[in-house]
């Protein structure tokens, strides 16, 4: 996790603090069995300093079905547009399900996600675009079903709750939104296999 300023002891506090927050989430315990996250390579020219994770959403069979890039920006001097030093970037990827794909209001739902989700951790500066693309076979491969992409990209600035920044929050909120992609029911939720996509108790 390091950016394009990262010799010793030139790592502003506030950018320490966030990158600690992520490591810390990376070596805990997942936030689900289905996710698994893991450390990546930031990007080096959006900002003096940067740290990315990549996750990505298991079914049973391990087949992924959900994959995602979460990036921290800071900047001292700030940005235009950003509130603040910080700057976090998510992009999510997801194979819908048959009922979600045919939802005209994905794209709705889905950003109302986001927000639902990054609502404890504090945010404010949103903005992003979300794309269905539905891929149909032909010839040889006609008798293939038809699948349906959802992309989230997203980018907003982080606020103070009152006791800092809540980084692992962020985290948290991207992970959510990827395994709520992916359909998976909410944490602690299970889906029953009565019907289609199951029934959450």
């Amino acid at each position: 996790m390091t950016g394009d300023h990262d010799p010793a002891g030139d790592v502003p506090p506030p950018f320490q603090r966030a990158r600690d927050a992520l490591r810390a989430v990376l070596d805990g315990p997942s936030p689900r069995p289905e996710l698994e996250l893991e450390d990546m390579p930031a990007p080096q020219r959006l900002a003096p300093y940067a740290a990315a994770l990549s996750g990505s959403v298991y079914r049973d069979d391990d087949t992924e079905v959900a994959s995602g890039r979460l990036i921290v920006l800071y900047d001292p001097a700030g940005r235009d547009g950003w509130a603040g030093g910080f700057r976090v970037v998510a992009y999510v990827r997801a194979d819908l399900e048959p009922e979600f794909a045919a939802d005209e209001l994905i794209g709705s739902v889905a950003w109302s996600w986001l927000l639902e989700a990054l609502e404890p951790a504090g945010f404010t500066a949103v903005s992003g675009t979300i794309t269905r693309a539905v891929s149909e076979s032909f010839g040889d491969k006609s008798d293939e079903p038809s699948t349906t992409e959802l992309e989230l990209r997203a980018s907003w600035s982080p606020t103070d709750t009152g006791s800092g920044i809540d980084m692992a929050g962020h985290v948290a909120a991207w992970c959510e939104v990827m395994s709520a992609t992916a359909g998976l029911p909410p944490a602690g939720v299970t889906a029953l296999p009565d019907g289609p996509g199951g029934t959450a108790r």
